[in-house]
């Protein structure tokens, strides 16, 4: 299993029109395929296509399995912890978006096996582009550069609006793509940090991460995918829904545990405009969930907003 610690810049360039393209990891994305003797020094790469299917630019290392580098050994999957902050700006290229871009905080790990999956979504505006990995911090210790894996690319289908529910994507079955084998879910980035979601038709209004899971690993109330908030107060969900002004509505949504044995007591807090509803759940970190609901009259347009009080 191999990996690729990126110092300065690493792009792949994609020739695939998204109607024809396969959901799943990007040509070469889990760096199986490495340098030739030729195109390495130690564990640096010397060369711009030193890796199949990427290009590089700057100083990209390529890590293998238990390697050892200087005084750390790299156990994969097990990564390693950095005391300074550690960022990854993720883009595509060309784009008519001024700023298409995701800046990907990674300092802070919610999984305790050392690995997280991140998420930012883009527009394809053109049949062919760039995808850019670029490490945009500036590291005093060059060991902690981040280490990343597992590049996938899915293709995210617009949700509509049925009679049945006002929300879309209101089951969050539509979102970013997750690997078969990983067990810790997907955590997807505040929407300050994405002109494109990759949740659609939700907004991740917090200051923190919010976390995509599957009902593969975790308990999840309904369908395949859920939503876990896992900063505590600072996680929240949000989507604007036109609404006719004077008529009733009800929000109905599910709180419960994900199965991950996390006990104890949490509470989620919904708003409607100016009404709002806690709904307090006790975990046993065994699955189950409960119903919560809010039923408002509206005066306005309303943002509908999810979070932990």
């Amino acid at each position: 299993m191999q990996k690729l610690k990126v110092l300065t810049l690493l792009f792949l360039s994609m020739c695939q029109a998204a109607l024809s393209y396969t959901d799943g990891l990007l040509p070469n994305g889990d760096f199986e395929v490495g340098p030739k003797a030729s195109q390495i020094k130690g564990t640096v790469v010397t060369t711009h296509d030193g890796i199949l299917n990427w290009t590089i630019s700057g100083m990209v290392e390529y890590i293998k399995s238990g390697q050892k580098q200087g005084d750390m050994l790299l156990v994969v999957p097990e990564a390693r912890t950095c005391a300074q902050e550690e960022k990854l700006n993720v883009y595509v290229v060309p784009t008519n978006e001024k700023s298409d871009y995701g800046i990907i905080p990674i300092q802070t790990m919610y999984g305790s096996n050392g690995w997280e999956s991140f998420t930012c979504g883009f527009r394809a505006d053109y049949p062919e582009g760039e995808i850019v990995i670029h490490n945009s911090g500036v590291e005093e210790d060059p060991a902690c550069g981040p280490l990343i894996d597992s590049v996938a690319l899915k293709v995210l289908n617009p949700p509509q609006r049925t009679r049945a529910n006002l929300l879309k994507n209101g089951n969050f079955e539509e979102g970013p793509y997750v690997f078969p084998n990983a067990s810790w879910g997907v955590l997807i980035p505040p929407h300050i940090e994405d002109a494109h979601g990759p949740l659609p038709g939700w907004i991740v209004e917090s200051l923190k991460a919010v976390k995509y899971i599957d009902s593969d690993h975790f308990s999840v109330p309904e369908g395949k995918r859920g939503i876990k908030l896992v900063a505590g107060k600072e996680s929240a969900l949000a989507q604007v829904v036109m609404t006719i002004i004077g008529k009733v509505y009800v929000l109905i949504f599910a709180v419960g545990d994900a199965n991950n044995v996390c006990e104890g007591s949490m509470t989620v807090e919904a708003f409607a405009g100016r009404d709002t509803v806690q709904v307090p759940y006790q975990s046993m970190g065994k699955g189950g969930f409960k119903r919560g609901k809010l039923r408002f009259t509206t005066t306005s347009t309303h943002k509908l907003t999810k979070s932990p009080p």
